[in-house]
């Protein structure tokens, strides 16, 4: 039996803090059995129908939608800060040409610190308020500029300067294709942007919490988010998702291959959420996204979630599964020109700004989060044995 030796109660929460309160928040939540999230005061969903990523991006570090005059202040803010110091333009291929296996968010992780040191980032605990939010806008808007340029340079293709007069999901995929976007492109990648900025207390927004407890600097924040975002279990779904479109092929293959799966109690990837007991709200903007471009991807998309719902009550009654952001995220991506590789990376592109939220409202409170681990190995003190 585990003996508490500290002189503070030990309070026992379940695998995961799964349903454990850690902080109060004003940045905002997800109510899974409603299928319903929120930015602050207004629906996420909504926002990214209605509003352009600087607004939201302004919203989530200001606490407030800009009007007229605010939003081009702040557009113009963020568009002079996406170039790039020289020695972190200079080390770029190296750095892609060590991440070349894993891609680019792996490179981003060294970036950032890079960044971070060439930008003079102090800890958020030296510092006030506003500099560091100023931080957090200045690291952010660089992010995209991070990301294509290590993707291009892992083809072995030249990075692309960013452009000021471009917003930034037009100008991201400017940079990644060195082409501009059509605008109907440009705007659903700015949708799936906005609708993935934040989403509650997940892994990686979490662990970015920890980080500014401690009163690190902005770039460290990031980097630990980037690196929770990384492992399989948090990132990487969106591809893993159109591998399954892939791996059924044609429609004659969907149901066997779906029985298949569901019987051997197999995870179909893009379906399923650890917080939504309903449809996923953005899944069901990026379906409406998808369906207005048409086409046999999006047409296939649509009957395999329809007959994934269907087998499933067949074979497992009771038990919902929907699809979750990733599948419909994976299909509209496809539709926009972007790499599977790059997937991942888009979506940090827009949760860096939700992490630096996290960051700021963190780094209000001096309070370093510091749980306790029960210890249940052998008995001590043992003596330590003599070597022989």
């Amino acid at each position: 039996m585990a003996i508490n030796r500290t002189s503070t109660p030990l309070i026992d929460a379940p695998r995961g803090l799964a349903g454990v309160v850690v902080t109060e928040t004003e940045i905002g939540d997800v109510r899974g059995r409603e299928g319903f999230y929120h930015y602050r005061q207004y629906s996420a969903v909504e926002l990214a129908q209605t509003r352009g990523f600087e607004d939201v991006w302004h919203l989530l570090v200001h606490g407030t939608l800009p009007d007229a005059e605010r939003r081009a202040a702040f557009t113009a803010q963020t568009a002079e800060l996406r170039r790039l110091p020289e020695e972190v333009r200079a080390a770029l291929p190296a750095i892609a040409a060590a991440s070349r296996l894993s891609g680019p968010l792996s490179g981003l992780r060294t970036a950032l610190s890079l960044l971070g040191s060439a930008r003079g980032l102090r800890p958020v605990y030296d510092i006030d308020a506003d500099r560091r939010r100023a931080d957090t806008v200045a690291v952010c808007a660089a992010v995209p500029t991070l990301l294509t340029a290590l993707y291009r340079l892992g083809q072995g293709l030249d990075p692309v300067e960013p452009r000021e007069d471009l917003p930034y999901a037009a100008n991201y995929l400017y940079m990644l294709a060195g082409e501009e976007p059509e605008p109907r492109r440009a705007r659903a990648v700015e949708q799936y942007l906005i609708s993935t900025i934040d989403h509650g207390f997940n892994a990686s927004t979490f662990t970015a919490r920890v980080i500014a407890s401690t009163g690190a600097d902005v770039a460290a924040c990031l980097t630990g988010a980037v690196g929770a975002l990384s492992g399989p279990l948090h990132g990487g779904a969106p591809s893993r998702a159109l591998d399954t479109l892939d791996a059924i092929g044609t429609p004659e293959r969907i149901d066997p291959w779906i029985r298949e799966r569901v019987l051997a109690g197999d995870r179909i990837m893009g379906f399923g959420h650890a917080i939504y007991r309903t449809e996923d709200p953005r899944s069901r903007m990026l379906r409406e996204i998808a369906l207005g471009f048409g086409g046999p991807r999006v047409d296939f998309a649509v009957e395999v979630e329809r007959r994934v719902e269907t087998i499933l009550t067949e074979l497992k009654p009771g038990r919902e599964l929907h699809t979750n952001v990733e599948f419909y995220a994976g299909v509209v991506m496809e539709l926009c020109g972007l790499p599977r590789e790059m997937f991942t990376p888009t979506f940090a592109a827009a949760r860096v700004v939700g992490w630096s939220a996290n960051i700021l409202e963190q780094a209000a409170d001096s309070k370093i989060i510091r749980p306790v681990a029960r210890y249940v190995g052998p008995r001590p003190p043992v003596p330590v044995p003599a070597v022989r």
